[in-house]
């Protein structure tokens, strides 16, 4: 076996139980492709170390002896080792700064650097991702949100009461199965009249949004336009069982300032010629998905001045935004940060302009856990490494000795090589600026 690699402990949250790659596909890489496989001891991981024993993996404390390391999330500092290989989401390429001191140390090291969220197509589509399980453990807590906020409010028997934080579920399938059993009560019993109509709002159509979207379809459901949503309250025939869905897309949350049509790869190129068009919705939502990418040259979808403006008449409809994006101070402004999965939810008050964590006080919740797959860690887990698996022989056996131009990786993952011998590659030399 010439090939070594090695699976980290996860250290950057207490929470965190994903792995890379699992026993059952550690076992294929050592009896089928003759990768030695290195795990780094665990208490926390969801496949306790004696499954990677069973698997013919070496379980040890450290991995000294290991030349291409894969983990998940980012990694301390001062545990990289001189001109070693790490695989993991690094969250460097929008120049993040609180992630720059760890990239200038590896890049001081002589490391390598190859990030799963830019190994892509040639379409750019991303190949390796946990975003479809954001999305679902995203929206099985947004549900549970919303029920313990009802509650707040005297909604003591609602439906969602019945749904419980995905951590707590064994498995994605219970969790499928507690929804489901909400909305078989909705579609017996119907919602409270002044909920009605209850309308749950999507941004994004990609990955994510396409899991939230998965478990609010085990509700009765009826998937509606954004004009029709604008519309809805005015409806006096609408069934009382039915939750209204509605996806946004860029045309709907964006507007040019100055009056021209939407064009999409205009927004792409000059998004400061653009401004705020959502806000004409959010009086008609009952909760926000927020499912998309965003950066700071885009338009904010709901911002802290808004907010103030829709509280100041009393409490709006607008009850939950589930913000599975998580940026800090991003486009749901009134996230101010990411929050911890024993720890998930906060009231902002709009008229103070602070937080309080829990599901008590005046505002709008939030529920933020930025690293919601965590919550459903063994099956995302398992779909995750069922993506990575035909790269991972490539990426140990590759020789990082050699200069960039001849490196023999396949395309998506030299694409998603960062930093090559401690220097950034040719697609990402742009990051020196943030450093």
């Amino acid at each position: 076996m010439d090939a070594v690699i090695g699976i980290r402990h996860e250290d950057k949250y207490a929470m965190e139980r994903r792995t890379p790659i699992t026993p059952g596909h550690a076992k294929k890489l050592i009896e089928q492709h003759g990768v030695r496989v290195v795990v780094q001891s665990s208490p926390k991981r969801v496949f306790p170390d004696g499954e990677y024993l069973s698997a013919g993996a070496t379980v040890e404390e450290n991995l000294d002896t290991c030349p291409v390391i894969f983990g998940v999330k980012e990694i301390p500092a001062d545990a990289f080792e001189k001109g070693k290989t790490y695989v993991f989401f690094s969250h460097v390429i929008k120049g993040q700064p609180y992630n720059m001191p760890m990239l200038q140390r590896m890049m001081d090291l002589g490391c390598n650097l190859i990030d799963y969220e830019c190994i892509v197509d040639d379409q750019n589509k991303r190949l390796i991702f946990f975003g479809k399980y954001a999305g679902l453990a995203g929206m099985i807590n947004s549900l549970w949100s919303l029920g313990q906020r009802l509650k707040v409010y005297g909604y003591t028997d609602n439906p969602f009461l019945g749904i419980r934080q995905a951590q707590h579920y064994a498995s994605l399938q219970e969790a499928r199965e507690a929804v489901s059993a909400a909305g078989q009560q909705i579609a017996r019993h119907g919602l409270p009249k002044d909920l009605q109509p209850l309308t749950i709002g999507f941004t994004g159509y990609g990955n994510v949004s396409i899991g939230a979207q998965e478990i609010a379809n085990l509700l009765p459901s009826m998937e509606i336009s954004p004009e029709q949503l604008l519309e809805l309250s005015k409806s006096n025939d609408l069934p009382e069982n039915v939750i209204f869905k509605v996806i946004f897309k860029e045309e709907h949350i964006s507007k040019r300032k100055d009056g021209a049509s939407f064009d999409l790869q205009d927004y792409y190129k000059h998004p400061e010629y653009y401004e705020n068009n959502f806000e004409q919705y959010i009086p008609h939502l009952s909760v926000l998905m927020n499912c998309m990418y965003w950066d700071s040259r885009y338009p904010r979808i709901v911002t802290k001045d808004y907010l103030k403006d829709l509280f100041s008449g009393g409490r709006p409809k607008l009850t939950v935004i589930g913000d599975i994006t998580c940026d800090p101070d991003g486009s749901i402004e009134c996230t101010h940060k990411g929050t911890a999965i024993e720890d998930p939810v906060f009231v902002y008050d709009p008229k103070s302009g602070k937080p309080a964590m829990g599901f008590e006080g005046h505002g709008i919740l939030v529920m933020a856990v930025d690293i919601l797959p965590s919550e459903l860690p063994m099956d995302a887990s398992m779909s995750f490494a069922d993506a990575l698996f035909p790269f991972v022989k490539p990426i140990a056996e590759a020789d990082y000795r050699l200069a960039f131009d001849d490196l023999v990786l396949p395309p998506a993952i030299k694409k998603a090589l960062i930093l090559h011998q401690g220097a950034l590659t040719p697609n990402y030399r742009y990051i020196s600026k943030y450093l």
